[in-house]
């Protein structure tokens, strides 16, 4: 009479298939859950991102937040994929990503001798530009793209303004030309601007503050 049972033979079988895949799950979850996949890039240095919100009741320097410092790659891609875009921002708000430690104003004292490259955005360009630019900015500030030239850079700065939008990255030093100028270029070259446009100029804080215009003469172009 025949038996739907399997026979021994069939019974090891099947026990033996069950086993392998129960060694292929433990193999995978050991897989994802393996220190080397877990290990963060750490960055060179580390950043503090700020966020100014003008609210003419307060004093400027009130009006500038400290949001977060972060000092690996992954982190940074968190905190950008869970803020607003900067084109999004209302009218007189900044972004701010400085060195950890360096306030995004003149008057701190790793600014004051300085200056800042700087990109003036109009109006229409807000869609087309203004956060492929500002998220080139800060990954040539993380990556440390400019080299040797890189201790000069202290952060840079978005201000999102209804007359037209400003991008600007902010150094240590005013007076060395040569590496100022290497750092103006590879600015330029990393955002994709044709080498005959001039759209960078090089301001010093010194000037910026003295100004009897509306706006301060650029000492360097490129």
């Amino acid at each position: 009479m025949a038996s739907d049972r399997p026979d021994q033979s069939e019974t090891e079988q099947e026990n033996s298939d069950q086993q392998n895949d129960l060694q292929q799950l433990a193999d995978l979850k050991i897989q994802e859950v393996s220190p080397e996949l877990m290990i963060k890039h750490p960055l060179q240095n580390s950043w503090t991102l700020w966020f100014f919100k003008n609210d003419k009741a307060k004093q400027w320097e009130e009006n500038q937040r400290e949001i977060i410092t972060f000092n690996t790659v992954e982190d940074f891609w968190a905190l950008y994929n869970h803020i607003e875009l900067a084109s999004r921002l209302a009218a007189g708000c900044d972004y701010s990503l400085f060195k950890e430690g360096i306030k995004p104003m003149w008057e701190d004292e790793r600014n004051k001798k300085g200056g800042r490259w700087l990109i003036n955005l109009d109006k229409k360009q807000r869609a087309s530009c203004l956060d492929n630019f500002w998220l080139e900015v800060m990954l040539c500030l993380i990556g440390e793209s400019f080299d040797g030239e890189s201790v000069l850079v202290n952060g840079a700065v978005v201000n999102v303004r209804n007359r037209g939008d400003k991008i600007s990255m902010w150094l240590c030093e005013a007076k060395p030309q040569e590496s100022i100028v290497k750092i103006g270029q590879t600015l330029k070259r990393r955002l994709g601007i044709d080498d005959k446009v001039v759209l960078l100029g090089f301001e010093c804080h010194n000037d910026t503050i003295n100004k009897t215009g509306s706006t301060a003469k650029s000492r360097y172009t490129v």
